[in-house]
Formats: structure tokens, C-alpha cells, sequence
């Protein structure tokens, strides 16, 4: 879980101990707490010391039985402003690119589907090993305080082994700008390219790209992952955003149908890689 939203839940956490220790009636334990309502003592524990994420519900209760319902609107808020997780990408990466890798790693493993868009550069989960350096080591260049590029290649290479193991699809779109893009030499690209048109028609990978000359109802840009309808990822210049709520997670997976009317799979497909592999390397 990352740093921000941790020490966000503390302070939740640290806020409805005030609103404990200054009941109208008198000051409760924890335990007078969890009685009164119909909780576990370890709850309330758990709750105040941001070991525990606080639902709407639990917000609401724990105003009106400490006799301060008012306060519910500002616990509301407060759980609002966290539910997004936001983790700065400086202070990720001031221990290296490799724990932020891995902890993505993690989600991965658990999900059965991931519904993926790229705007300009081709996802990691298809990258060659070259390819995924020097995309890695132009974010190193960028943002500072990371050295540690080849371990974190290494762990994108093994994220990959969730491509070949049964029950798991992944639904990837990319503009065709990210089959264009130079962030590493020609011949990187052109080996990427060729990578890309053998993963078409593998039958955990769904591949379609969103041409130039396609028509698009929306923007496209911003990159982002849905995870089995659980969770969103999205990138930013700043920070790495992971988002659970539902409103959020059903917003982007109507982006990312609606870039998904614009894309062509298959053969068409491959003719739009081809067409970039050409103009990347015409001999």
C-alpha cells in the first residue's frame, strides 16, 4: 500500500480517537465503543490506528455513537480524499524502481483480467527486455533518485509469466502513436514491433490498436489498467494513481470501451504494426 495513502488512513484513524476521547456523555474506551456498536473491540482498534479502512457506514456509526452525528460529513470527506491512493512518483522512487515494480507485481497476480489502454508507449506486460530499459531509464532520467534500472527491468520481464498461465486475459488497446514512438533506437523498436505480431492471436492476449485515421469519440491519452473490475492504475507526470472506488473504476472502463469502438484487432491490426515496423526500418 503505498506511503500517502497509508498516512492518510492514520490520520483518519487519529481523528476518531478526538471523536471518542470528547463524547458529549463523557470520554468511552474502546471497548464502551465497540459495544455500543455491536462491533468487535479489535475494530476500533484497528479503525484508530489506520490498520483499517473505514467504509461510509462505519463512518457514519461511529459518529452518532460517540453523540457528535455533525462530524460525519467531515469523516466522509476525509475518506473521500483517500480512496484515491496517490503515490508520488519521488518519493516511490527514492527506494528504487524495483519494490514499485513488485508491488504492482503483486495486483497482478491476483487478477484474472486486465483491460489496458496506452496512449504512446507500448505496455510492459508486451515489452521486450531492451525495449523496457530504455523506457525505464528515461523515467530514471526524468524524476532522479533511482539506480537501480536493470533489477527493474528484470522484475517487468517476470511480470510477463502472467501472460502464460491459464484463466488470465489481457485486453490491451494503444494508439498507434505508441508503435511510433522513438524513446529507444530504431532497431529496439523494430525488435518490439516484431514481438507485438507474434503476440496477435495468442489466446490470452486480446491486441487492438486505435489507427490515426480512425475516428475516436473521446481523447486518447492517459494510460491506464483495470484490474478484474476491482481496481484502476493510472499514470501520471507526478504520481501513480490507484483508484477503488466504483465510480471511478466504471468511469475509466467506459473510457476504455469507447476507445475500443476506434480499434482494429486481427489482420488489421497487423497491418497498422507492419506499417510502423516499415517506417522504423524500410530495409
Amino acid at each position: 500500500m503505498s506511503t500517502d495513502y497509508q498516512q492518510a488512513r492514520v490520520a483518519l484513524g487519529v481523528r476518531l480517537r478526538e471523536l471518542r476521547f470528547s463524547c458529549p456523555g463523557g470520554r468511552l474506551t474502546g471497548q464502551q465503543l465497540a459495544e455500543r456498536l455491536g462491533w468487535q473491540g479489535s475494530k476500533v482498534s484497528k479503525l484508530e490506528n489506520g490498520k483499517q479502512t473505514a467504509t461510509p457506514e462505519d463512518l457514519r456509526a461511529w459518529a452518532d455513537a460517540t453523540g457528535q452525528p455533525d462530524t460525519y460529513a467531515e469523516l466522509a470527506a476525509r475518506l473521500a480524499g483517500f480512496e484515491s491512493h496517490i503515490r508520488s512518483w519521488r518519493r516511490a522512487l527514492a527506494n528504487g524502481f524495483k519494490p514499485m515494480h513488485e508491488g504492482l507485481s503483486a495486483e497482478i497476480d491476483r487478477t484474472s483480467d486486465i483491460w489496458l489502454w496506452e496512449e504512446s508507449v507500448i505496455p510492459g506486460l508486451l515489452q521486450t527486455p531492451e525495449y523496457a530499459q530504455h523506457v525505464i531509464r528515461r523515467y530514471a532520467e526524468l524524476l532522479g533518485g533511482a539506480d537501480d534500472v536493470d533489477a527493474a527491468v528484470r522484475s517487468r520481464v517476470r511480470r510477463q509469466e502472467w501472460l502464460y498461465r491459464p484463466g488470465r486475459k489481457l485486453h490491451v488497446l494503444m494508439w498507434e502513436a505508441a508503435l511510433r514512438s522513438l524513446i529507444c533506437p530504431p532497431a529496439v523498436l523494430a525488435a518490439q514491433l516484431d514481438r507485438l505480431t507474434g503476440m496477435i492471436g495468442m489466446d490470452t492476449v486480446e491486441l487492438g490498436v486505435v489507427p490515426f485515421k480512425a475516428p475516436v469519440k473521446i481523447v486518447p491519452a492517459n494510460g491506464f489498467w483495470v484490474l478484474d473490475d476491482r481496481l484502476v492504475v493510472a499514470e501520471d507526470w507526478h504520481a501513480e494513481m490507484w483508484l477503488d472506488d466504483a465510480d471511478n473504476i466504471a468511469l475509466y472502463s467506459k473510457v476504455w470501451h469507447t476507445l475500443r469502438e476506434s480499434a482494429v484487432y486481427g489482420s488489421e491490426a497487423h497491418h497498422v504494426i507492419n506499417a510502423a515496423r516499415r517506417a522504423v526500418d524500410p530495409h
